[in-house]
């Protein structure tokens, strides 16, 4: 079976993977999601006991019975999440971690994982984000935008709801661009929940057909794009007698709510930002009254990016938040604790994952961008700011914690798929089992760092390539904020070796603006995506060709995705000289057509900055005649018909715009398919995609 085939079957090798690990607060248990097999594609709740070493099926989906199509809530969820699995999408644990809430189909189960006793709860409706209250007794879950709660007695009743509004759920934006995917919490005491009202009436409409289906009514969706109005979102504190406390802020200046959190340390922290988000604060919430008291203030004059994890009180009361240090030299993504530097500045954090012992467990970057580590950061006043690093293999590394258990799983060039270990005081003591087939080669790609700046790459070679022969090249991009494609990751190369094997030497480059060298280096493109986003790429690549004289640089395609879609649109559209031809998958064409947060934080409110709308726009050039036929590059439009992100308008007008100038291009509208294109889609669109480069770049294969 040849790599598409296989890559569809096993959604990427990654069927049988453990996912969604989480550790209970004593360490003994360790829950998570796995499928049975390599083409298994239905999740069930396991438990890993860390005293014996042995795993437990806690939950099958088949035995439960669930077989109701999912709430529309809840496909909505698992789109922001990116989350393709069937079966059970996620999970909600108490505050030991012994007992675990989850929907399947609607239906909402309670499982004691100390047992293993999985009951069925009626409900109103079908589930949506079961959550239970510190204590286990007492279960909350949304439906039909309704906020109830299941009581100890089995008693279910509507805590908050109305015509029109939703309560206990996370708005688009606040899930697509900020992260936060829900929208209720519980009090540590389990007696009241602090919940999310949000009011979508002012916003626009948007419609998705799909025309393969003429006789399927549109369905309509709230869609905040650029310049236009978001959604109205206000917190309150429900109590569950009855009684409710308005949380209140200055809502008009700081309208986006992108982090909540409320544990025994103290009442609950949020933290709010500015609609351009260059300003931002973190509030205290005084739960009897709804008034916030200003803890801190997030400002950078191109836009605040938040740490995953934070705000948090540590256990000494003291607020956890993440900043940047950008003075005396530094230049670096850091923690504070109320105002006073915790991690050094040779680190780039990317996320809080909780504590262990007394010490504070991270996910950070130290000098190399293409690798992720795990580390202990001492919560223990000391006067300096230090960190130990926790994994020692080169590669990509996340954690869970509970206790003193630490299940790292590592991701690294030398093995397929993440390997679960699991940690307890320090020393490993058993691994979490993967059951993903094992792909059929190992790609070994070329990482460096080229040009002034730094930039990192990626070269793949056919396995059977002969030094010395040239190759046609084929850049693989994406290139966008809050994502990075060089990483030391054997998984991210898999498909790209399936190219090159096809007879390309494939590059990859992030440019700046992608995350995980600097905060600098993250924010350069703001207010100029084009033009800086651009000049890295064709930078970089002459670069690489300097260093890989097999390179063939009169025969370049690129390819990519999303904001890689548009990037590689405006290659052949601003670039023919140095791009040949292009596969341009669901693209944003016009940006005053996307979503409110994600645009504006990068180039202004549209009203104020028309200028920097037009140029970032592939509509304008596209309009443009070329001026002669080597600049008419041929370009493969690709879009999903029912994409609630991007939407499909984006493409249709690109392909307008195209027609009009005489610019030469195909249309491939897949019908049924969001922006995940999931489904063995993207899989089927492999050899599509190969034969149009082929055909309009050579045959592909070495000269």
């Amino acid at each position: 079976m040849d790599y598409p085939e296989l890559a569809a079957r096993t959604r990427r090798f990654s069927y049988g993977t453990p996912r969604a690990v989480s550790v209970s607060a004593d360490g003994d248990r360790v829950i998570f999601l796995r499928s049975s097999g390599p083409e298994d594609a239905v999740d069930r709740l396991w438990v890993y006991d860390v005293g014996t070493g042995t795993e437990r099926l806690i939950a099958d989906p088949a035995e439960l019975h669930a077989q109701a199509d999912l709430p529309a809530e809840e496909r909505a969820l698992r789109e922001r999440l990116r989350l393709t699995a069937a079966g059970i999408g996620s999970y909600a644990l108490d505050s030991a971690g012994a007992i675990a809430v989850f929907a399947v189909a609607g239906g909402l189960y309670r499982a004691d994982l100390r047992t293993g006793e999985v009951t069925h709860l009626p409900t109103q409706g079908p589930v949506v984000d079961p959550r239970l209250d510190p204590a286990g007794r007492r279960i909350a879950y949304v439906t039909g935008g309704k906020l109830y709660v299941i009581d100890a007695h089995g008693r279910d009743s509507l805590l908050a709801g109305e015509e029109g509004v939703t309560w206990g759920l996370a708005e688009f934006i606040a899930a697509e661009e900020f992260h936060r995917f829900r929208g209720y919490w519980w009090s540590p005491d389990g007696r009241t929940i602090l919940a999310a009202r949000v009011d979508e009436s002012r916003v626009p409409r948007f419609h998705l057909h799909d025309p393969a289906a003429p006789d399927a009514a549109p369905t309509t969706v709230a869609y905040p794009h650029a310049g236009a109005a978001n959604a109205e979102v206000t917190l309150h504190v429900l109590d569950l007698d009855g009684g409710w406390v308005d949380v209140h802020w200055d809502r008009e200046t700081y309208p986006y709510l992108v982090a909540v959190s409320w544990s025994e340390a103290g009442g609950p922290l949020i933290a709010v930002l500015r609609r351009l988000q260059q300003h931002g604060l973190v509030l205290a919430v005084d739960a009897r009254t709804g008034e916030t008291q200003v803890h801190a203030e997030l400002a950078d004059p191109r836009w605040v990016e938040p740490v995953t994890g934070t705000p948090a009180y540590l256990p000494d009361g003291r607020v956890l938040v993440g900043g940047e240090l950008a003075h005396e030299g530094f230049d670096a993504r850091c923690l504070f604790a109320d105002g006073s530097l915790l991690t050094p500045p040779n680190l780039y954090v990317r996320r809080v994952c909780g504590r262990s012992r007394n010490d504070l467990i991270i996910e950070a970057g130290e000098g190399e961008p293409s690798e992720q580590h795990v580390f202990r950061v001492s919560l223990r006043p000391t006067g300096t700011a230090e960190a130990r690093r926790v994994t020692t293999t080169a590669g990509w590394h996340s954690a869970a914690v509970g206790g003193d258990t630490i299940v790292i799983a590592a991701q690294s060039l030398d093995h397929s798929g993440p390997e679960y270990t699991v940690h307890r005081s320090g020393a490993p003591v058993g691994a979490l089992v993967s059951h993903a087939a094992q792909p059929p080669y190992a790609p070994r790609p070329a990482l460096e760092r080229v040009t002034d700046r730094r930039l990192p790459t990626g070269v793949l070679y056919p396995r059977n390539h002969v030094s010395g022969r040239k190759l046609p090249v084929l850049v693989d991009v994406y290139g966008g904020p809050g994502h990075q494609e060089v990483v030391a990751v054997r998984a991210r190369w898999q498909e790209r070796q399936w190219w090159a094997d096809a007879g390309f030497a494939v590059v990859v480059i992030d440019n700046r603006g992608t995350p995980g060298v600097s905060p600098s280096f993250d924010k350069a493109i703001h207010r100029r995506f084009a033009d800086v986003i651009l000049t890295d790429q064709v930078e970089a690549l002459g670069a690489l060709a300097d260093k890989h004289p097999d390179l063939d640089l009169s025969r370049v395609s690129i390819r990519g995705w999303s904001f890689g879609g548009w990037l590689s649109a405006l290659a052949v559209l601003r670039r023919p000289d140095v791009y040949h031809c292009a596969v341009v998958g669901a693209p944003v064409t016009d940006w005053t057509l996307y979503d409110t947060a994600y645009t504006e934080r990068y180039l202004g409110l549209p009203a104020d900055t028309p200028d920097i709308y037009a140029h970032n726009s592939l509509l304008e050039l596209a309009l443009d005649p070329p001026g002669s036929p080597e600049e008419a590059r041929p370009m493969l439009l690709i879009h999903g018909m029912v994409d609630d992100n991007v939407f499909s308008a984006h493409t249709l007008r690109l392909s307008a715009a195209l027609l009009g100038s005489g610019r030469p291009h195909a249309v491939i509208p897949l019908t049924g398919a969001t922006h995940m294109a999931a489904g063995g889609l993207a899989e089927k669109l492999l050899r599509v995609e190969l034969d149009f480069i082929r055909r309009n770049l050579g045959d592909g294969h070495a000269a």
